[in-house]
């Protein structure tokens, strides 16, 4: 299967085929199989999240304790792979500068 061309948001969790505004944090080349895979690592995240605000009303409970916020953090870490594979060489450079991959460090 042929891949195009999508630009990734991970702030919003938004995938698209267009370029509008500020939806271009990364740019992508994947085929409809990598993108609903993308998207299942979001919808993840997303529920995780949800699971973290309901806890954070629990004091008793301290958050580096947490399933869900470790759920969270994990499913970030499997965004940034996908996105680091996927990427062109600017979305390739950018992840790795931040350093959130642990094969990949600044001092690399």
């Amino acid at each position: 299967m042929e891949k195009e061309k999508y630009y990734v948001n991970l702030g919003t969790q938004e995938i698209s085929l267009n370029h509008d505004a500020n939806n271009d944090d990364f740019i992508i080349q994947a085929t409809p199989e990598e993108i609903i895979e993308l998207r299942t690592v979001f919808d993840e995240m997303y529920i995780a999240d949800e699971w973290s605000f309901y806890r954070s009303h629990v004091p008793a409970r301290p958050y580096h304790k947490d399933k869900s916020n470790d759920e969270y953090d994990e499913g970030m870490k499997r965004a940034f792979r996908m996105l680091h594979d996927l990427g062109d060489e600017t979305t390739k450079h950018h992840i790795e500068s931040m350093g959130v991959l642990e094969e990949y460090t600044q001092d690399d």
